[in-house]
């Protein structure tokens, strides 16, 4: 599942414009669908034209439900849930005081 495997001729690049190893790099967050638009049209135009590649997304699937199955009624403890919010709100607030101090 190459970059070179896949190419077909396309300059490096597989079916939509990418290479099977970045849609593999970039599968989970198309599973989550947490990529931007561009993006997943792209992979999702590879997952159709690519059956190594659409092959894999199955078997990460399906890993993924399994360990639902099995882990899913596992909860972190609000407490939890409470720090990394508090935490994330931190760091973002951070995140800007920084940017700001550098314009």
């Amino acid at each position: 599942m190459s970059a070179g495997g896949s190419s077909g001729g396309f300059g490096g690049f597989g079916p939509g414009n990418i290479d099977c190893d970045d849609v593999l790099k970039d599968i989970y967050l198309y599973m989550d669908d947490e990529s931007d638009d561009a993006l997943r049209g792209r992979i999702r135009q590879h997952l159709d034209a690519c059956a190594p590649c659409l092959k894999q997304l199955g078997l990460e699937q399906d890993v993924r439900s399994l360990i639902a199955r099995c882990c899913g009624g596992d909860r972190a403890p609000d407490e939890l849930h409470s720090r990394i919010r508090v935490r994330i709100t931190e760091l973002t607030v951070e995140s800007a005081h920084l940017e700001y101090r550098a314009e």
